[in-house]
């Protein structure tokens, strides 16, 4: 099992639509680890980590994100942040 770190900016109609709850459902749902966060500029920041596969899968499933979201682009970089254990909401950035 080989596995990846992804920081993530969310964008599109993603503030205000339940994005970072949905994320960590879904990422606590596929065993990845990470964190969320709305940005003052109105994108969503994500650190997916674990297994490969699941952390592609996750970043494809953020195209359609939840009900109500409206995303029009996934910018993703490695990560060499150590993720936290489990998956959090962090404070607006």
């Amino acid at each position: 099992m080989s596995t990846i770190a992804l920081r993530l900016t969310i964008t599109g109609r993603v503030q205000g639509v339940g994005f970072r709850a949905w994320l960590r459902s879904a990422a606590e749902g596929a065993g990845v680890t990470g964190w969320v966060r709305n940005r003052r500029d109105g994108a969503v920041e994500a650190l997916l980590a674990g297994d490969a596969d699941a952390v592609r899968t996750l970043v494809e499933r953020c195209r359609s994100g939840p009900a109500g979201a409206a995303v029009t682009g996934i910018l993703t970089a490695p990560a060499a942040e150590v993720p936290p254990t489990g998956f959090a909401i962090l404070r607006d950035a």
